[in-house]
């Protein structure tokens, strides 16, 4: 089970990393890339697996945590879907919504470091 863990955590800091990795590489001339709606499909499935994976253990599980993650990796996803169908259309991706796609992603990453459970 720790394999399995493991390489689930590798792919989600992977699909963040193209999420974050796209943003950064098109700061100044904002669009959302293949590599972050990719990015965004494998973010959120691995997350929902780590949550089930999560909940199957023994220890306890923030549910408050895991709420939020999933709020925001939905609005990460949302964007992002939003973003491609207008790159797809031929459209210009507006600047606040490529924005919105790395930076909540980027939210979404510092929810998961610094909402650490110290008891």
């Amino acid at each position: 089970m720790e394999v399995l863990t493991a390489i689930v955590v590798a792919i989600h800091i992977i699909s963040a990393a193209a999420i974050v990795g796209g943003w950064l590489a098109h700061f100044k001339n904002p669009t959302v890339t293949v590599s972050q709606w990719y990015g965004t499909w494998g973010m959120l499935a691995t997350g929902l697996l780590l949550a089930g994976l999560a909940e199957m253990g023994d220890g306890p599980v923030n549910h408050a945590k895991i709420g939020v993650k999933l709020v925001i990796g939905l609005s990460v996803f949302v964007t992002a879907l939003l973003g491609r169908r207008k790159e797809n259309k031929g459209e210009p991706v507006s600047t606040g919504l490529a924005h919105a796609t790395g930076g909540m992603a980027l939210i979404n990453i510092l929810v998961a470091v610094l909402w650490q459970d110290f008891s």
